[in-house]
């Protein structure tokens, strides 16, 4: 049992489990799945500040903040215990695209020559790391939501800015792998 766990499991297994999570937080209270949103929730509670975005009853939203605490700790149990010891396996064509890059290492499941505290004083690192997490999380206070809240929860409520929002994430995405991300890659 414990073999399972430790692999990663098939699109048909986990995408229904990711999507039943929909109904379930409907039928629990009419809640809505998104993780950004815990964000807003921590600054109000923890920001006696004079400012209107953080004045709400985050208490009502509590719930939301034990979903996320939740999901820390399960990959802090699966980074200790469930992590599979072999190397990741990685296309043999993408392997030779990323040694081009000097990216070689595929021990863990970022390579290391590009996430570590050496690199991010480099402009490649720097780049990745900050600006990549600037722009994040401008795009997601932009979209209104994240990835999750809008691909999951807002499609699945057929909300327009939802669909608007996740074909933009989604050009987004193939536009940094394809164009953007090899450019970086170079420096």
């Amino acid at each position: 049992m414990l073999e399972l766990i430790k692999e990663p499991w098939p699109w048909y297994i986990a995408g229904p489990l990711i999507g039943l999570t929909v109904p379930a937080l409907l039928l629990m209270g009419n809640k809505s799945f998104g993780i950004s949103s815990s964000l807003r929730h921590i600054c109000a509670a923890c920001l006696p500040a004079n400012i209107n975005f953080f004045k709400y009853n985050w208490k009502k939203e509590a719930w939301n903040l034990f979903f996320v605490f939740g999901i820390f700790v399960g990959g802090v149990i699966a980074a200790n215990f469930l992590i599979n010891p072999s190397e990741i396996v990685v296309n043999p064509h993408l392997k030779n695209e990323l040694a081009g890059y000097g990216i070689t290492d595929y021990s863990n499941l970022v390579p290391t020559q590009l996430m570590n505290f050496e690199s991010l004083f480099t402009l490649r690192g720097f780049i990745m790391m900050i600006v990549g997490g600037f722009l994040v999380g401008f795009g997601t206070r932009y979209a209104g939501g994240c990835t999750s809240g809008h691909a999951i929860m807002g499609l699945s409520n057929l909300q327009w800015p939802s669909l608007v929002a996740t074909i933009c994430f989604m050009i987004g995405g193939f536009l940094m792998a394809n164009l953007i991300l090899p450019v970086i890659l170079s420096l």
